[in-house]
């Protein structure tokens, strides 16, 4: 039995219908199972969520492979980003310890460290660390930017590119490496299904995940621009004033804001990988570039 959390997500659904294909036993951490669509009648049901340690340490049982993809970029009525992260991470280690669980492989993100500037990097890297402390044969996968046609960030900027400017917050100097969700899944179904990339008792096995092209946030911006068939100039908004405003707007939508400053924070530091896609064409997966999936080519 496998054990998947963030299921509903955009690495988890793909994966998720990648391993009910191939007949693997699943069962998904899930609040509200209606958002696992027609998966949820081919999977095992265990209702429960990050802030809530009883309800995964129950789902563990009979669980031999643990896939942790759950995370959050802003904060959330139930907690912190630091506690859905990095303490979520942390009790989920010690439940799959004492859960007798074989495999742990965790997500992480390309540049996380304690002394990154965003909330969400140092938590990542504080879940990192928890995973790899622990005493359990683990695979960490690092991604870059990833992304789908029609998510919630490319939405949004779908509706941002409606105004006769396109907004950016700074300089959009920070480059990423986006690559393509499925892709993603690809890689770690890759990873389960033959052991490639299973970290031995004593330390992780770690994966970079990156898309082969090397974008600014700029550069991501045109490319939205022409996948959504629109010409916008693109009005760089000064850091200071874009937390303010993302500030305020948060104390004001109470939960409910288009965006957050953590979010956009992230937008302004680079995630890249020195060894660009290798790492993903280690475990038989040639990520595409961005445009091609978006069908934004051309200038």
């Amino acid at each position: 039995m496998l054990l998947l959390t963030g299921a509903t997500g955009l690495v988890g659904s793909a994966l998720l219908r990648r391993l009910t294909a191939a007949g693997q036993p699943v069962r998904c951490l899930v609040r509200d199972p209606r958002r696992l669509g027609a998966e949820r009648v081919r999977v095992q049901i265990a209702l429960g969520d990050l802030a809530d340690p009883p309800s995964f340490r129950n789902a563990m049982r009979g669980v031999r492979t643990v896939v942790h993809l759950a995370a959050a970029i802003r904060d959330q009525r139930l907690g912190s980003i630091e506690e859905l992260n990095g303490i979520a991470t942390w009790r989920m280690v010690q439940a799959a310890e004492r859960a007798g669980v074989e495999r742990f492989v965790f997500f992480s993100a390309l540049e996380a460290s304690p002394y990154n500037r965003t909330r969400f990097l140092r938590s990542k890297a504080l879940a990192e660390a928890a995973v790899r402390d622990s005493g359990l044969p683990s695979t960490i996968f690092a991604p870059s930017l990833i992304y789908a046609p029609g998510d919630p960030w490319l939405g949004l900027l779908e509706r941002l590119s409606l105004l006769p400017v396109m907004p950016m917050s700074g300089r959009g100097r920070a480059l990423f490496q986006p690559i393509w969700a499925e892709d993603v899944a690809d890689c770690v179904a890759g990873a389960l299904s033959d052991g490639a990339g299973v970290g031995s008792a004593d330390g992780a096995r770690r994966f970079e995940l990156a898309g082969p092209d090397t974008l600014s946030h700029r550069q991501l911006l045109e490319l939205a621009l022409r996948s959504f068939g629109r010409q916008r100039p693109i009005l760089p908004v000064p850091t200071p004033i874009v937390s303010r405003a993302l500030r305020a707007v948060e104390a004001v939508a109470d939960g409910r804001a288009f965006a957050t400053w953590d979010e956009a924070e992230l937008m302004e530091v680079s995630m890249t990988a020195g060894s660009g896609p290798r790492d993903a064409q280690a475990l038989g997966v040639s990520p595409q570039a961005m445009a091609a999936v978006l069908g934004a080519q051309g200038s």
